[in-house]
C-alpha cells in the first residue's frame, strides 16, 4: 500500500507507526485508518518486530476527526468512516469481542505504545486508549470533543475510560467533553509517565526495549490477551486459563531458558526470537 498518511520504520525489534498529516495535526481521515490498519497488521506480522510504537509527526497526535470530513458527515446527515470492506484487520480471529474498530489493538500478537506528543482529541483520544501503554510530554490538551458536536462518545471511550481512570474520574472527563492537559491525565492515571518533548521517544524506546529484552514473546503475547478477555469475564475463568497456560508454557523453550537465566543472574536469550 502507498503510505500518504502515515509512516513506517523498524528498528532493534520495535516498529514506529506515524500518524503523518502534520499539516492538519494528524486529524483523522478514513484513508489514514486505513494504513494505520495496515501497518498494525504488517508488524504484527513481521518476525523482526517485538513490540510497536504509534507517535503523530509535527506538533499534534491527532486533533480527532478531520474538519472536512465532520462537514461531509453533517451535509449527508449520517456517519461515514471513509473506509472500504477489504480494510486490513489485525487482531481480528483472537476473541470474538476484539473484532472491531479499535478493540482489534487487543488481538494484537505484540505489545503497543502510545507516544503522545501533542493533542488528542476525540478519536485521537480513543486510540491511545486501546494501546498497552501511554506516555505523553508534559502541556499538550486532551479532550473527548464530543459533547460540543452533539455525538455519541467516540469508539469505546465510554467502556475504556472508566476501565483506566475510574468511573467518576471518567464521568467528569467524558460527560462535560471538558479540555484536560497531560499533566492531569498523569494524576488521573491515563498516561503512565510524562517526558519532556526531547525525551519522550528516546524514553519510550528505552522502556519498549527493556519490556522486550527481558519478557519472552509468548508471555507477552499471552499476558495482554489475558488481561483483555479478563476485562469480560468472571474471576473463575481467569483463574482456569491462567493455569492451562502455565501448564502450556512451561513446556516451551523460553520457560527453560527463563529460569536458566534467573538462576545465572543474566539476560535471557529467548530461543523463540531464534526460530522465528
Amino acid at each position: 500500500m502507498e503510505l500518504k498518511n502515515t509512516e513506517y520504520e523498524v528498528d532493534q525489534g520495535v516498529a514506529t507507526i506515524w500518524l503523518n498529516r502534520p499539516h492538519r495535526m494528524n486529524a483523522w481521515t478514513g484513508r489514514l485508518h486505513t494504513e494505520y490498519r495496515h501497518l498494525l497488521a504488517q508488524a504484527d506480522t513481521d518476525p523482526a518486530v517485538q513490540a510497536i510504537v504509534v507517535s503523530g509527526r509535527g506538533k499534534g497526535f491527532c486533533i480527532g476527526g478531520d474538519a472536512e470530513a465532520l462537514e461531509g458527515h453533517s451535509e449527508r446527515g449520517g456517519y461515514d468512516p471513509g473506509t472500504t470492506a477489504d480494510i486490513a484487520n489485525p487482531g481480528y480471529g483472537v476473541a470474538d469481542e476484539f473484532d472491531a474498530a479499535f478493540a482489534y489493538h487487543f488481538g494484537l500478537s505484540k505489545p503497543i505504545v502510545a507516544a503522545i506528543n501533542g493533542p488528542a482529541a476525540g478519536v485521537g483520544l480513543a486510540l491511545p486508549c486501546f494501546c498497552d501503554l501511554r506516555f505523553a510530554v508534559p502541556g499538550v490538551k486532551f479532550t473527548t470533543a464530543h459533547g460540543k458536536l452533539n455525538l455519541p462518545a467516540e469508539y469505546g471511550l465510554s467502556w475504556m475510560l472508566p476501565r483506566i481512570m475510574g468511573l467518576g474520574r471518567a464521568n467528569d472527563i467524558l460527560l462535560t467533553s471538558r479540555v484536560f492537559l497531560s499533566d492531569e491525565a498523569f494524576q488521573l492515571g491515563f498516561v503512565n509517565a510524562l517526558f519532556e518533548p526531547d525525551e519522550l521517544l528516546p524514553k519510550t524506546y528505552e522502556y519498549v526495549q527493556n519490556m522486550i529484552r527481558t519478557v519472552s514473546p509468548n508471555s507477552l503475547r499471552q499476558t495482554r490477551w489475558q488481561i483483555y478477555r479478563d476485562l469480560h469475564r468472571d474471576v473463575a475463568a481467569s483463574v482456569k486459563d491462567s493455569e492451562t497456560l502455565l501448564n502450556s508454557m512451561m513446556g516451551e523453550a523460553d520457560y527453560a531458558e527463563g529460569v536458566r537465566a534467573f538462576v545465572e543472574k543474566r539476560s535471557p536469550d529467548w530461543p523463540s526470537l531464534k526460530s522465528d
